[in-house]
């Protein structure tokens, strides 16, 4: 005798189904390289000028794809044009900095994570 499978079973079938992956755990892999911290500090009031600006995320970066640079309060880019993913950390994104005056700056992030997800954004600091 053959079963035959009743539409009411399916529905059942897929609901507990759809249920379950509720509760899966996250993928780790998220895909995007989302900051962790910097140095300075996000929003920070630093004591004299720092040399380097550096941000760590979350996951690994794409080096030919991942920029930074730093602006004053009027806009002029104040870096030495040397912004790069540190050869033996592919979390940490970094650039020199000339000694830099009194005021607030505008450190911009453009990265691609290894699976080529992009993201962007900028944080200030401000030199006293």
């Amino acid at each position: 005798m053959k079963k035959v499978l009743r539409f009411s079973n399916v529905r059942t079938a897929a609901a507990l189904l759809f249920t379950g992956l509720l509760f899966l755990p996250p993928n780790a892999a998220h895909g995007h390289a989302y900051p962790d911290h910097a140095d300075p500090k996000v929003g920070a009031s630093v004591a004299g000028s720092p040399a380097v600006i550096r941000i760590w995320f979350d996951g690994d970066l794409e080096p030919a794809f991942s920029t930074i640079t730093v602006q004053d309060g009027n806009g002029i880019r104040v870096d030495k044009g040397d912004g790069h993913v540190y050869s033996s950390d592919a979390t940490l994104l970094e650039i020199s900095l000339p000694p830099l005056p009194p005021g607030t700056y505008r450190v911009t992030w453009d990265v691609v994570a290894k699976d080529t997800h992009r993201t962007r954004g900028y944080y200030t600091f401000t030199v006293r």
